[in-house]
């Protein structure tokens, strides 16, 4: 599998997201500046990481959806290459139009920084065949933008045509329907606000995350 990760300014799970896809998949990975107007060839995963891009000044995730990069990962997207976009990179991804939704302050406006379990709501996608039938996975949430949002018409949409991804167990920030990660309708973009990248070993508490990205690379 090819991979790139984002680097946006303020970014600071970019170099977290590379060792966590290169060691579960044993592939190399590329970090690709926000600037730059063309993606590595041939890749099979693009991953938009977490962080405060551009010190989510304005709205989280606004102006790097504005970023160079982005038209060419729009692209991608629309050519069929698989699209992790991980808290911030969720925020970005809804920004960018290429997820419904919006991701507000946490309904108790604190920022929430602790191991969180999610149901597979959807075991049969590209990002989570890899579970095999499991109901819940363990992972890390760290953000103080997480509640995620959408009308009513879109979450009949999202909940009709199984592109709920993953749900909070025990919702920590307020989300809709309990909504921790979503898809696009085509299958090849997820975004979610938990933290694969923060769960990829035992000794990190969990290897949950690992899957999701030996998932990907099992379906390229």
């Amino acid at each position: 599998m090819s991979a790139a990760v984002i680097v946006f300014p303020g970014s600071n799970c970019d170099r977290d997201c590379k060792v966590a896809v290169e060691r579960s998949t044993g592939e190399r990975v590329e970090m690709v500046w926000h600037g730059e107007t063309e993606l590595p060839k041939g890749l099979d995963l693009i991953v938009l990481p977490g962080g405060f891009s551009y010190g989510d000044y304005l709205r989280c995730g606004a102006m790097a959806a504005q970023s160079p990069i982005m038209q060419a990962v729009k692209t991608a997207a629309d050519d069929g290459v698989a699209v992790v976009g991980i808290c911030n990179g969720f925020q970005i991804l809804c920004e960018a139009g290429m997820l419904p939704g919006a991701l507000l302050r946490n309904a108790g406006l604190k920022y929430v920084c602790k191991p969180i379990t999610l149901q597979v709501a959807n075991g049969q996608t590209r990002f989570t065949s890899g579970y095999q039938g499991r109901r819940e996975v363990v992972m890390t949430q760290g953000n103080g933008d997480g509640n995620y949002f959408a009308d009513a018409q879109t979450l009949a949409r999202l909940e009709g045509e199984g592109q709920v991804v993953f749900r909070y167990v025990d919702n920590p920030n307020g989300s809709v329907a309990d909504i921790a990660g979503i898809q696009n309708a085509r299958g090849n973009v997820l975004g979610m606000m938990p933290h694969p990248d923060r769960a990829f070993e035992a000794e990190l508490g969990s290897a949950d995350g690992a899957v999701l990205f030996q998932s990907v690379l099992n379906a390229a």
